[in-house]
């Protein structure tokens, strides 16, 4: 009898091509590998099939080839066990919102590459029963927004590989779900601001600047509305921040460009002003969390219809809220 194994399409594998599904699966193996088992060596349901063909949940796929064969083409599922350190804001059977606190990365990268926050959601789902990764090994829970390493504030996870799908669509749609932040700026911002300009990144650098280039440059959309002012020094505002578009840094750098810099923002704000941030408030770098998400363009027939005209709020992180109320006033 020939060696095979029989794998059957679960609720976070469908919807997805073969190919992709295959070398999720068997993730050692190289694409040319892939296509050579697809020709020859894969049946989806009992029939051979191409490499673009659509799996849909309950299909069976069977692969003629050994199991020790099939384990040597996969990678080996390591546990990372990373310390909690995000709060959970909201949570059911297909998202979780969390809060993400100062200094945590989102996603690891060269500098961090264990105790990041998607790690610490693996961690924590895996710990509550909700994901084995070993049994699903072509889906991981993942965030669908992402915040810098100091900005504090709320991400949402996808549970499931719909819900993600669908997070990820209308996170990158305007007006599908607002993501409104909150920020101290410098200077007395006395109306609204609707902001709008080119940008570029330098890689090397981790900078953005402002261009002029149609061609190069990528839109940032930014809304901006003042909340509370004080006469302190040339003054501050507090300003609720709503983004149209998601590009790195883009909210500190387009407010530094208006003239009102993030409040200890280094990378963007003048040296006199980071200057007086750090000897009265402490900061030594920007003062940003992403405070509110307010959902409306889940569609109707998705798994997330019911987020719909829901609204979840992060409240400020306390050094946020004593550097507010030492500007401003208790309110």
């Amino acid at each position: 009898m020939c060696d095979m194994i029989k794998l059957t399409i679960g609720e976070n594998q469908g919807n997805q091509r073969l190919d992709r599904f295959l070398k999720k699966y068997f993730a050692k193996a190289s694409l040319s590998h892939i296509y050579k088992l697809i020709r020859k060596d894969v049946k989806v349901n009992g029939k051979r099939k191409n490499a673009e063909t659509m799996l849909q949940v309950g299909d069976e796929i069977t692969v003629y080839i050994s199991e020790e064969d099939a384990a040597a083409l996969q990678k080996e599922v390591k546990k990372i066990s990373a310390k909690k350190q995000f709060s959970v804001i909201y949570e059911d059977k297909n998202i979780l919102i969390v809060s993400k606190p100062f200094g945590l990365l989102t996603h690891g990268d060269k500098t961090e590459k264990k105790n990041h926050l998607a790690n610490q959601v693996v961690d924590y789902l895996i710990a509550n029963g909700e994901y084995d990764p070993r049994a699903d090994r072509t889906f991981v829970p993942s965030p669908a927004n992402r915040l810098d390493r100091n900005t504090t504030g709320l991400v949402i996870f996808g549970k499931t590989s719909s819900a993600l799908q669908e997070l990820n669509r209308i996170i990158r749609e305007r007006d599908a779900v607002d993501k409104i932040y909150m920020t101290i700026v410098s200077g007395k911002l006395t109306k609204n601001l609707h902001l709008k300009d080119l940008m570029v990144k330098d890689e090397a650098r981790n900078t953005v600047s402002i261009t002029s280039d149609e061609a190069e440059g990528k839109l940032m959309d930014t809304e901006v509305f003042p909340v509370l002012h004080s006469n302190k020094g040339k003054g501050y505002t507090l300003v609720e921040v709503k983004i149209n578009t998601g590009r790195t840094h883009q909210i500190r750098v387009q407010l530094a460009q208006a003239g009102h810099p993030v409040l200890g923002d280094t990378k963007y704000g003048t040296s006199v002003q980071n200057r007086i941030a750090k000897e009265r408030y402490g900061l030594s770098t920007h003062l940003l969390h992403a405070h509110k998400l307010a959902f409306s363009g889940c569609r109707e027939d998705s798994p997330l219809a019911y987020l719909n005209g829901k609204e979840f709020v992060c409240p400020l992180p306390e050094n946020f809220e004593s550097i507010k109320n030492r500007i401003f006033g208790e309110n």
